[in-house]
């Protein structure tokens, strides 16, 4: 999950959609329980009265909630969802690199490319982002729209909420979706993965509320069906985690045989992505790492400051990641995410 976005928790629910949409069968109380015994009903009358309390109508309220029940596979899901590791060792980078940047997802994004020019060159001027880089999220996220997920979020989130493991996150993404619902999106549309992200660059109702983008001047901002309210959006997502204009998100590093990287490791430890900057090494300018005979394969000013990544050990490839790499693990506290969606751009332009 993001140190401030919350987006990524979500990302990481698309695998499994597919089920638990607005038609699914619902679950009876009986089949899953909150953990403080609270019935659902009684529960969904307290954030109901929050939401109300903060400015949703309750016609709103009454299209979100009818009918609505817990759903029991929801719960399975998130209490599926990894932990925080235990043990030292990675898999390796490169298996998961040739499976997420493959010819398929390379063509797709080339083709987006081409055929959204006008509007990824308006987000890039807008935002400062790099097209390629909007698209690379774009392709990630969803395949480029193709799988958003089906899940009613209203009832997704509901459950979450009530059953209580995450119950502050929840019900306050629920009370957010509220809010986007009453700008005119209706039930049908607020479908997306079990732990509520939605739309084309999935992000939670939250961070919709805070970034999303009207790209094409129509007054609204569509994440689901509008691309240019998409590509707004993520670039105003990477805009306001801070992207760095003119800079590229790293670059390959020639690392001299026998160099000791771990010489140089970082300390740095994530908040909430405890183990993501393990691997990295400490900061240090371009010029600092070429007298120590490390040679970045493109262009970097020397006074650029760049971290250290050779993510499969001695001999394998090795890059500089910038600051734009973090903007990346921004999305996703992820360093295998980060490096296939800064490696998808690249191939992108190429």
């Amino acid at each position: 999950m993001p140190i401030k976005r919350l987006c990524s928790f979500a990302i990481l629910a698309l695998a499994t959609v597919g089920l638990g949409s607005v038609t699914a069968p619902s679950a009876t109380q009986a089949q899953v329980a909150a953990r403080d015994g609270i019935a659902f009903d009684a529960y969904m009358e307290l954030l109901k009265a929050r939401a109300r309390a903060e400015g949703v109508s309750e016609a709103t309220l009454n299209r979100m909630t009818a009918g609505l029940t817990p759903n029991a596979r929801v719960i399975r899901l998130d209490q599926g969802q990894p932990g925080r590791p235990t043990r030292r060792g990675y898999p390796a980078m490169a298996p998961y690199i040739a499976t997420h940047v493959n010819s398929a997802r390379i063509a797709g994004g080339r083709s987006v490319y081409r055929g959204n020019s006008a509007e990824l060159r308006r987000a890039e001027r807008d935002y400062g982002v790099p097209a390629e880089i909007i698209v690379a999220i774009f392709g990630h996220e969803t395949s480029y729209g193709r799988i958003r997920g089906n899940f009613d979020l209203s009832r997704s989130l509901a459950t979450l909420a009530w059953e209580g493991r995450r119950r502050d996150l929840f019900a306050g993404e629920w009370v957010a979706l509220m809010k986007v619902a009453d700008r005119g999106f209706s039930r049908q549309e607020l479908v997306g993965s079990f732990a509520g992200a939605f739309g084309n660059p999935q992000f939670l109702p939250s961070v919709y509320l805070r970034l999303a983008t009207d790209g094409d001047g129509d007054g609204r901002a569509n994440i689901f069906s509008n691309r240019a309210d998409t590509f707004a959006s993520i670039a105003n997502y990477f805009k306001d985690a801070g992207w760095r204009t003119g800079q590229p998100w790293g670059v390959r590093a020639a690392v001299p045989r026998g160099f000791n990287v771990d010489a140089y490791r970082t300390e740095l430890v994530s908040p909430v992505c405890s183990r993501v900057h393990e691997r990295h090494s400490q900061w240090k300018t371009v010029a600092e790492w070429r007298a120590l005979g490390v040679q970045p394969q493109r262009a970097l000013p020397d006074d650029t400051l760049t971290s250290l990544f050779q993510p499969d050990g001695p001999g394998e490839p090795a890059w500089l990641l910038t600051g734009n790499y973090r903007v990346i693990l921004e999305y996703n506290c992820s360093n295998y995410y980060a490096m296939s969606v800064g490696l998808l751009a690249d191939e992108i332009v190429n």
